[in-house]
């Protein structure tokens, strides 16, 4: 907290001139989707700047334009709260609600921030077709929540990796793809030919 609000202070020398949320950053989206989707946490002067998650970086660039893509998204760009952008049958949120230094969270703050993805997926279980975890983090986080919802998650846990499915009988689907951030998507890792894929198999899941 004391980190995510420093930043918030301190700035970056091209937001100089923005007021910085610098507060937990809330999920947002569509209150009746059947996709959801869970990163990591907000970055330091994207999400924790904007006050949106993935809006405001060059991670939110590739997710907001493959989303549209996909139809998903009412526009392919995000870069403040009142852009005008909605999500279409799609609630986007985070394992963490404050940006954490190095994006790297420590186990107290996943702890802490638990409850809050508890409840949004409390919220969207009775309908949820397909849930994306974005990165390794997010996808071992949905399936200890999984698991303690009393899902038949395999066991051993499903190792995470992109493109990997997990069906839970009388769930969801769990689909894991590649965080979209800078180190993935400058070093080819992440290609959008294998982001677009990820999100053209969410769109099936939540049609069958």
């Amino acid at each position: 907290m004391e980190w995510r609000e420093r930043v918030a202070h301190e700035k970056r020398a091209a937001y100089r001139e923005e007021r910085y949320w610098g507060r937990p950053v809330p999920g947002f989206g569509d209150p009746d989707a059947r996709l959801l989707i869970v990163g990591l946490a907000p970055a330091a002067h994207g999400a924790n700047r904007t006050g949106r998650m993935f809006t405001g970086d060059r991670s939110g660039d590739w997710l907001f334009g493959a989303l549209h893509s996909a139809g998903f998204s009412t526009q392919p760009d995000a870069s403040h709260r009142a852009d005008g952008l909605e999500l279409r049958d799609a609630f986007l949120t985070a394992a963490v609600r404050c940006a954490p230094p190095s994006n790297r969270p420590t186990p107290d703050e996943r702890r802490n921030c638990r409850p809050f993805l508890e409840r949004e997926m409390n919220h969207f279980l009775p309908r949820l077709r397909c849930i994306v975890a974005l990165g390794g983090f997010a996808w071992d986080h949905v399936l200890r929540i999984l698991r303690d919802r009393r899902f038949a998650v395999p066991s051993p846990k499903p190792a995470f990796g992109h493109g990997v499915e997990v069906p839970l009988p009388d769930g969801p689907l769990l689909l894991g793809s590649y965080h979209p951030s800078q180190q993935n998507t400058f070093t080819g890792t992440l290609t959008r030919e294998a982001f677009d894929g990820i999100w053209s198999r969410a769109r099936r899941a939540i049609q069958e």
